[in-house]
């Protein structure tokens, strides 16, 4: 019997077995309710937001998922410790786990999730398929990997106990099957602990389309609304609204997957919060993919257009509570991103270290509902937190809602330009784009939005280079306003003033996509002069804001620069967009040089197998290790062709960010030719 069914227990205090941003995301609604709070955390997130918000707070000694948050047994004596009475398992880790749930409701404590038997009979997609199947729910047929041929594909390997991306490969080549299934059985395992996969059709471009249910005790069941989840990346979703604009445009189509995800939380006796997921086609045909028996990462834009807290739903229900006739009504649209620290132009990295910074301007809810145009902000994260290399590098999840569409796009884009997000590189530039992308804006999103607009446009910085250019300048103003503020003699003078015409003052600076910049300065008698930019007016200078006056065709133009430095780290935000570069020193550490061909780890991580050996001969692209970060394989492929020189790691070693791997000695143009 589920939690949900034990009426007579009341709740009281919640232990959330889960961290970050949806651990916070429960504890909101938990205090608006009047209930007590527990947090869990590992070693790497014993400073994390979560824990210090909580009531208590108990360790789980380790680091990774499988020695921490994988851990049920540890999770339910941390409950039975704190004098917790329910469990809320967020989402990811174990909230989809039948014999987690089992102990929790064995323990004596509530689950608040749906019965033990719908997880058992969902956590399986191979088997929920057949049940949906059975249910009439139209379904795309599921393929055994070992009888997977040539007249198959492409198809797409699942993990069939999880979601959010892992476990998941696209194989368009027969000779590829075998060891993208190696790679997904090991993702799927490292992520949930099964390394159970499966195979099915892959339609290249498709809708996500996803129905959020709620049913209670007594026999109600709610399709709440849809969502459209489109927009991916690595099958993961990365931006999600709600209504659908696929579903808004086609008659009847919102009907039938109301109808088909009720049927779908029938058949399996379903209570609490879950998501049907399905895949549509531009004409409104669809094919049920899966049901998430939990929360979803993008319940709220659902809530901001119902005005519904599903959290609180869910605690409502787990303690017996009865659902009204019908659901609300919905309104208005909302839009969801998710801010990732991660860099799309390079194969999508993710990113750890530190967060210097995290403002979002238009904020006008944290975890909570939205009834009038504006910003919701959903994060795991504050200044300082450090982002680790053990879990997701979701940073935070922005919401907008307006009346219209266009209202939510334009507001969150915005909101999104202006942020001020300091110390990571993170997706944000492509979220910009991609809001204010034509194709977006009417509505034609499909599962290949990337590969259809070109993510190389997509991922491109928000500023132009000349306002970069100029961003750097006020960046090396706002430094020499810095150094002479921090000077012990002299320190109200200008930077670099002369009473005679002198050689300029140089700064230099390193950009990711422009490469090095270098910024010539004179202070005189009539103010700044700037190499490369004639009629430039320096209005207000201090270490952390310059205020130009910028020449142009019809007059000068006021800009504000707002600038932070962290280390050798420079941050410019302004209304032209955002600008991150590095100080240069002025003379370079010869120590600090690598090797040509040296290959550099990407981010902190765990070594998992080699691929080459020393000495051997290898191709650009060949792989020549695989690194695990974040639950997930990346592979450090060869530069160019040549010689595997040195090879300075081992499997299972862990390594630092920047670390050198291994060297590849380019092939000279004669090898080259003979090869």
């Amino acid at each position: 019997m589920s939690g949900a069914g034990r009426a007579a227990q009341p709740i009281t205090n919640v232990l959330v077995a889960n961290r970050g941003e949806i651990a916070r995301r429960v504890f909101a609604t938990c205090r608006r309710m009047g209930l007590g709070t527990v947090a869990v955390y590992s070693d790497a997130d014993a400073a994390a937001p979560h824990v210090a918000e909580a009531d208590a707070a108990v360790r789980l000694p380790g680091n990774t998922p499988a020695e921490t948050y994988l851990r049920g047994e540890l999770i339910i004596e941390a409950a039975l410790a704190t004098g917790a009475d329910a469990v809320h398992p967020g989402y990811g880790f174990l909230s989809e786990n039948a014999e987690f749930a089992k102990a929790v409701l064995g323990a004596g404590l509530v689950w608040i999730g749906p019965p033990v038997e719908a997880i058992e009979q969902m956590g399986s997609k191979v088997a929920a398929k057949k049940m949906m199947d059975g249910a009439g729910v139209p379904v795309l047929a599921e393929l055994d990997p070992a009888e997977v041929t040539e007249a198959h594909l492409p198809v797409l390997i699942k993990a069939s106990a999880g979601g959010g991306g892992r476990g998941m490969r696209v194989v368009r080549d027969l000779a590829d099957l075998a060891p993208q299934l190696d790679a997904a059985r090991r993702e799927a395992e490292s992520a949930f602990g099964d390394p159970t996969v499966f195979c099915e059709r892959y339609l290249e471009t498709g809708r996500h389309i996803e129905v959020q249910v709620m049913a209670d005790t007594h026999g109600a069941i709610w399709s709440v609304g849809e969502r459209e989840c489109s927009i991916q990346r690595r099958h993961q979703k990365v931006i999600e609204e709600a209504p659908s604009p696929l579903v808004e445009r086609t008659e009847g189509m919102r009907a039938r997957l109301f109808e088909a995800a009720r049927l779908a939380a029938d058949a399996i006796g379903y209570t609490g919060a879950g998501t049907v997921e399905f895949l549509a086609d531009e004409q409104g045909e669809f094919f049920f993919l899966e049901m998430n028996t939990r929360l979803q990462v993008e319940h709220p834009v659902t809530e901001c257009t119902t005005g519904l807290d599903l959290v609180g739903l869910q605690l409502d229900i787990a303690a017996g509570g009865a659902l009204p006739a019908e659901p609300p009504a919905m309104r208005g649209h909302s839009i969801e991103v998710r801010l990732y620290a991660e860099d799309p132009a390079h194969d999508w990295q993710p990113q750890s270290g530190t967060v210097h910074r995290i403002g979002i301007p238009s904020v006008a809810a944290e975890f909570d509902l939205l009834d009038r145009p504006a910003v919701r902000l959903d994060t795991g994260v504050v200044d300082g937190s450090v982002v680790g290399v053990h879990y997701d590098p979701m940073l935070a999840k922005v919401i907008s809602y307006a009346e219209t569409r266009d209202a939510a796009a334009r507001l969150l884009a915005s909101a999104l330009h202006r942020a001020k997000i300091h110390g990571l590189v993170t997706n944000r530039d492509l979220l910009v784009r991609v809001l204010r992308h034509p194709a977006f804006l009417a509505g034609d999103t499909d599962t290949a939005f990337f590969n259809t607009h070109g993510l190389d446009v997509l991922a491109a910085p928000l500023v132009c280079e000349s306002d970069e250019a100029l961003s750097i300048v006020a960046a090396a103003l706002a430094d020499a306003a810095a150094n002479r503020a921090g000077a012990r003699v002299g320190g109200g003078l200008p930077s670099g003033w002369r009473n005679l015409p002198s050689q300029s003052q140089r700064k230099s600076y390193e950009s990711r996509s422009t490469g090095t910049h270098e910024v010539g300065y004179r202070f005189g008698r009539t103010g700044i002069a700037v190499d490369g930019h004639d009629g430039l007016e320096l209005l207000d200078c201090a270490p952390n804001r310059v205020v130009l006056s910028v020449p142009g065709e019809r007059g000068p133009v006021r800009r504000q620069f707002d600038v932070a430095r962290y280390g050798d780290q420079v941050y410019v935000d302004s209304a032209l967009g955002p600008v991150a570069v590095r100080r240069l020193p002025r003379f370079s550490d010869p120590a600090d040089q690598v090797a040509t061909g040296s290959l550099l780890a990407p981010m902190p991580g765990s070594v998992i197998r080699l691929g080459a050996e020393a000495g051997s001969h290898v191709e650009q692209g060949q792989p020549i290790l695989w690194l695990e970060a974040m639950k997930m394989e990346h592979v450090i492929a060869a530069p160019t062709a040549g010689v595997l020189s040195a090879i300075n790691v081992t499997a299972g070693q862990q390594v630092d960010v920047g670390a050198v791997l291994a060297v590849v000695e380019p092939a000279t143009e004669e090898e080259a030719t003979e090869a």
